[in-house]
């Protein structure tokens, strides 16, 4: 049993945001223009991506990014509404690949594609003796 048994073709979601100064790339580079920052639109196609398949994988399994070949196609500034959209297009053994897009409005700003592969997060956190920290319950 694969654990993309339950991802298929198709499957889409969505990240909504609005665009505020600290995703702009003016915050991070000194004299660029505040406007929407194409690290963060990737970010949050990425995040479209993870959500349109986690609901169907196995307990314990997530999906991390892998690849990205995307074009940020116009600017947007503080206070729009950007809406992130990720499709799934492949399945594959290990990975899915996802069509994605960002839109301001009816306005496309981003295209391109990504692809994330599933990690058993037990056995990645033993094969890197990753240990998470101890939560205090109250």
């Amino acid at each position: 049993m694969s654990p993309l048994d339950g991802v298929a073709t198709g499957m889409t979601a969505e990240k909504l945001v609005t665009v505020t100064p600290e995703m702009t790339v003016g915050h991070v580079v000194a004299a660029m223009p505040a406007v929407y920052g194409t690290p963060t639109m990737i970010l949050h196609m990425e995040m479209a991506a993870g959500s349109a398949i986690q609901p169907f994988l196995p307990a314990g399994h997530v999906s991390v990014g892998m690849m990205v070949n995307v074009r940020h196609l116009a600017a947007t500034p503080v206070g729009r509404k950007v809406r992130a959209v990720a499709r799934v297009v492949t399945v594959e053994t290990k990975s899915v690949v996802f069509e994605v897009e960002a839109w301001d409005g009816d306005r496309k700003i981003g295209d391109g594609t990504h692809r994330r592969g599933i990690v058993n997060v037990a056995e990645f956190e033993q094969r890197f003796g990753v240990t998470r920290p101890a939560v205090a319950i109250t």
